[in-house]
Parts: C-alpha cells; sequence; structure tokens
C-alpha cells in the first residue's frame, strides 16, 4: 500500500457552537450518527463530516493557541439539474445559512452558487453537465482526454 491514499474519509469542521451548528444542519435534514464529547459526526456517502468545537480541534492538532480559520476551503453539493440546485439553494438560505453568491450560470458552463453555515464554512451548489452524477449522486470525474 502506498502512502497517502488519493481520498477523504473524514471533513472535520471547527464550530464555535456545536448546538448551533447541529441545529443549522438538522434544518437541512441531516441527522448525525454519533454525537458525544463536544463532536457530532454525520455519515456520508463513503465519508463523514464532523463537526468539532473549534478549541478542542486546535488543541487536538496540538496547536492549541492557534485560531482556526473559515472561508479558505468549499465545501459542494452537485446536483444533477438547475432547478435542484435552486431548491438546496433556498433550503439552505430557510435553514440559516448567509447567502454569498445565488445560483447563476458560470463561465465554466455550468451553474452555481454559495453560501456559508453559521460558522462561515463555505458550501457550493452546483449543477455541472460535464460531470454527470450517479444515481446514487456520487461523482466520478470523467477521465481527461
Amino acid at each position: 500500500m502506498t502512502l497517502p491514499q488519493q481520498r477523504i474519509t473524514l471533513v472535520s469542521l471547527g464550530v464555535a457552537d456545536l448546538d448551533r451548528a447541529c441545529a443549522f444542519y438538522a434544518a437541512l435534514g441531516w441527522s448525525p450518527t454519533v454525537q458525544a464529547d463536544g463532536m457530532a459526526c454525520y455519515q456520508l456517502q463513503g465519508q463523514a463530516l464532523m463537526l468539532f468545537g473549534r478549541a478542542a480541534l486546535a488543541e487536538d492538532q496540538g496547536r492549541a493557541e492557534a485560531e482556526l480559520g473559515t472561508g479558505a476551503m468549499t465545501l459542494a453539493q452537485n446536483y444533477t439539474t438547475r432547478d435542484d440546485v435552486d431548491a438546496a439553494y433556498a433550503h439552505a438560505i430557510a435553514a440559516g445559512a448567509r447567502a454569498l453568491t445565488a445560483p447563476e450560470p458560470v463561465f465554466w458552463g455550468g451553474y452555481s452558487g454559495y453560501f456559508a453555515d453559521p460558522d462561515g464554512h463555505v458550501w457550493e451548489v452546483a449543477h455541472n453537465p460535464c460531470w454527470p452524477l450517479a444515481a446514487d449522486g456520487s461523482l466520478t470525474l470523467p477521465e481527461a482526454p
């Protein structure tokens, strides 16, 4: 086995208020699979998302003095249609997300919008006609020509 492998199994988001963060994701319709000791884990397709208090996450990383920021990366969900993108975006805003960019046609030929969760973690909702989704919503990038 060659390490590191090209995969992500867990994404941990540092949050200021775990209860507030869990309430937001619950409003999106998400349910934690595990919730204990200042964290909540959500099972995703083939991976997991963890909400973890920022100070505890910094300490876990071995840098307790660090002030963890947000917004330097984007988490994305792709959808099969523009209407699905609009519906997902509207649902997130109704759940308490902060609107960043409303869904619109974009330069790469797709349709995309951005919102931030209550801790400032940025999410993109998009339809990319060049990246078809499997029936279960998973994405496999097409081979380069």
